[in-house]
């Protein structure tokens, strides 16, 4: 049997290969949200300002500083994971953001430390943003390089996966420390002890990838012939990589989004913070279930069908959602249409992912992939929070998330109808 690109398949992909190619993206997403959930007492403790709006969207705007490294970071250890391997650039993205994460829980405050307290935190944002622009490309690429061809969409799916097992982690911790904690211990260091839970992660993943096998048949050199061909290789491949971020920008959109919920629901709905993090948490275990179902289905019945009609389920759905949740705001309604909405939103997920890395050639699979997904993510994961509280504020409507959401995910429909089918059961139909 042959795999992607003309490789051999592996002999089976054990769960520890597994677990440990998506632990690094899990905690990346662990920081994501718990930063996310905690961006307000974040604010007050890093960016003093006159109104709680302003001191908001200085918050946000650092969170966002991480996703201008992202492309860098894609560029740099996607092209070190093609030429070298994948696992060397695995535990390179590991330590780095074993680092960040761990900085930012015990970096000083602005009242005790000044000006130097917003400097580090954004510094502790671009090194997060850095490794997380090498950390997907690799992953999946090793993911779908290690997987059997029949079960690839499954496999790679957990690479979507394991970002909501960290998310419903997040969610978990953040119900339990706004349970336990007053509003005063949570904001002098309850979302600390949230980012330092996630720290305790990075020795055991550590460990696990130290223990990985490579797939990446032929390390290549380093030279002038090898880059060029590469650099012709992407061009040559240019379609995919544009429909690429068009779906990514839009997926990316409707996920931040999601992990805006927790804000949304206390700074628009004026509900309790508790309630957003028990529906983002509702949701991310739909969200995660629907990411495994739709990989599944791909492996069955073709990357394309479950591509277009998944998205299109998710965009028929948004506004219904929204308004019910706007018009009631009450508990049983943010619950059911979050996790309505994060169970349509994320069937697309793990098939795209297979779908990617199939339609690239080893020696740019890591970059190719990872480029994509950090430009898009760059473009639109560092301003999504920022647009959609920018835009509640001027229009005055809880309703402005659903709009923009509508418009994204429309672009995001539009550029999956046009996306190739890769999946091996649906090849040999193809006409050649």
């Amino acid at each position: 049997m042959r795999s992607i690109a003309g490789q051999e398949d592996a002999p089976g992909i054990k769960w520890q290969h597994i677990a440990a190619a998506t632990v690094g993206n899990a905690l990346e997403f662990y920081d994501f949200l718990t930063y996310a959930f905690f961006s307000i007492q974040i604010g007050h403790a890093f960016f003093p300002s006159q109104t709680a709006y302003g001191s908001l969207m200085l918050s946000l705007a650092t969170f966002g500083a991480g996703f201008l490294t992202r492309p860098l970071g894609a560029f740099v250890i996607g092209n070190y994971a093609d030429r070298v391997g994948r696992k060397p650039a695995m535990m390179l993205c590991f330590v780095l953001i074993g680092c960040a994460i761990v900085g930012m829980a015990l970096l000083p405050s602005y009242a005790r430390i000044g000006v130097a307290a917003p400097i580090l935190a954004i510094v502790a944002r671009m090194i997060q943003g850095f490794s997380l622009g090498g950390e997907i490309g690799t992953n999946t690429a090793y993911l779908a390089e290690a997987a059997p061809a029949e079960k690839r969409g499954l496999i790679v799916s957990w690479q979507g996966a394991s970002q909501y097992l960290a998310l419903i982690a997040g969610g978990l911790v953040g119900v339990l420390l706004t349970t336990l904690l007053p509003p005063a211990a949570l904001e002098a260091y309850g979302w600390r002890i949230a980012f330092l839970l996630g720290a305790a992660v990075v020795p055991f993943g550590f460990w696990l990838r130290s223990r990985l096998p490579e797939t990446l048949p032929v390390p290549e050199q380093i030279n002038f012939s090898v880059v060029q061909s590469r650099g012709q290789l992407a061009f040559a491949h240019r379609r995919v990589l544009i429909l690429a971020i068009m779906v990514l920008g839009s997926s990316t959109i409707a996920s931040y989004i999601g992990i805006y919920i927790v804000t949304y629901t206390q700074d628009t709905l004026h509900m309790p913070a508790r309630a957003g993090f028990i529906a983002s948490t509702v949701g991310y275990v739909f969200g995660m279930a629907a990411t495994l179902l739709g990989g599944w289905l791909s492996d069955k019945y073709g990357r394309c069908p479950i591509n277009t009609w998944g998205n299109f389920a998710f965009l028929l759905m948004i506004y219904p959602a929204f308004a019910w949740i706007t018009s009631s705001r009450s508990l049983f309604a943010l619950i059911a249409g979050v996790a309505l909405l994060g169970g349509l939103q994320n069937i697309p997920v793990g098939s795209f992912y297979a779908g990617l890395s199939e339609s690239l050639p080893p020696s740019i699979r890591s970059s190719g992939f990872g480029v994509a997904y950090a430009v898009a993510l760059a473009a639109f994961g560092g301003t999504t929070q920022l647009v959609v509280t920018w835009l509640i504020h001027w229009t005055g409507s809880a309703m402005a998330p659903a709009w923009y959401l509508i418009g994204a995910s429309a672009v995001g429909q539009i550029a999956l109808m046009m996306v190739a089918e890769s999946a091996p059961v649906r090849l040999p139909l193809r006409p050649r």
